[in-house]
């Protein structure tokens, strides 16, 4: 076993196995590349096995390196964490927060509202990171994540960070002029549609509301799209109707661009909630959840 003056030499084993190379961990640390391979020679003596096989072109792990990499990856990740968690001792909130969330949830509710830290929390990174389809926000590291609904994975809290999401069913002058305007939800059968695609490759049955009873209707038409900005824009070009949040296309409707129809019809969505896991929540995470939550 590795005593705990070799340290240095374990973290530079694992950074010279994640670069590929001992000429690239040299580069990424600013060292000689001689300096680092003596150490790693020299920690496979100490331990008594081979790590590294070593050839012109590449480095290879063996059985014993892939096993010691692996917990040297998770032993860091854990020492990071621990380290981070001594920001709870500053007054300033400091570090990264990592949101997963659609470019509607980013342009229209984290934006405006984290605008403030620029100013208040000037040490805090954030990282907004746009995508349609649902991830696992621990999986792939995010500290948070956002979507409709209050309905999350079991471990989750969710906290709301906007009011409820009128939709819209729109289209264009022209559009209308050529298929006529729907009165009923049982109209739209007549009307090329655009849809919107999950992640999962399914597409989204528009729910409307008809005398008291929710139904839906599966959008039948060319375009597909997993973005409700590009089915906006789809519609604006005449592509179809689209059903997207109110608030997308409110300029348009003003200025006459879009006609909404099937108003009475369509559904009001609870707004955007902040999901993230149910732990000790950083002092950067905190604020982030404070200045977002209604």
């Amino acid at each position: 076993m590795a005593k705990r003056e070799n340290y240095n030499d374990l973290y530079l084993f694992m950074l010279v196995v994640r670069e590929g190379s001992f000429t690239a961990a040299a580069h990424r640390l600013g060292l000689a590349q001689s300096g680092i391979s003596r150490a790693v020679r020299e920690l496979e003596e100490r331990l008594g096995v081979q790590l590294l096989v070593r050839t012109t072109r590449k480095l290879s792990l063996t059985q014993a390196g892939e096993q010691l990499y692996q917990t040297l990856v998770s032993g860091f990740d854990a020492l990071d964490t621990g380290l981070a968690t001594l920001a709870y001792y500053r007054n300033t909130p400091s570090g990264t927060v990592r949101i997963n969330a659609s470019q509607h949830a980013i342009d229209k509710v984290l934006l405006p509202k984290l605008a403030v830290f620029k100013q208040r929390y000037p040490d805090i990174r954030l990282e907004l990171i746009s995508e349609s389809r649902f991830v696992d926000i621990i999986t792939e590291r995010f500290d948070a994540g956002v979507r409709l609904g209050p309905e999350v994975g079991s471990g989750m809290v969710a906290v709301r960070i906007s009011p409820d999401m009128e939709m819209a069913v729109v289209g264009t002058p022209d559009h209308f002029r050529r298929y006529g305007f729907p009165h009923t939800p049982a109209d739209l059968v007549a009307h090329p549609c655009i849809a919107y695609q999950f992640g999962d490759g399914s597409l989204y049955a528009w729910e409307l509301n008809q005398d008291g009873k929710n139904i839906t209707h599966r959008p039948q038409g060319q375009w597909v799209f997993a973005d409700s900005y590009m089915e906006a824009k789809a519609a604006r070009l005449g592509l179809g109707l689209a059903y997207v949040p109110q608030e997308l296309i409110a300029d348009d409707l003003a200025q006459g661009t879009l006609i909404r129809v099937l108003q009475r019809y369509s559904l009001r969505l609870e707004g955007s909630f902040l999901y993230y896991p149910h732990r000790k929540v950083s002092p950067a995470l905190r604020a982030v959840i404070d200045t977002l939550k209604m």
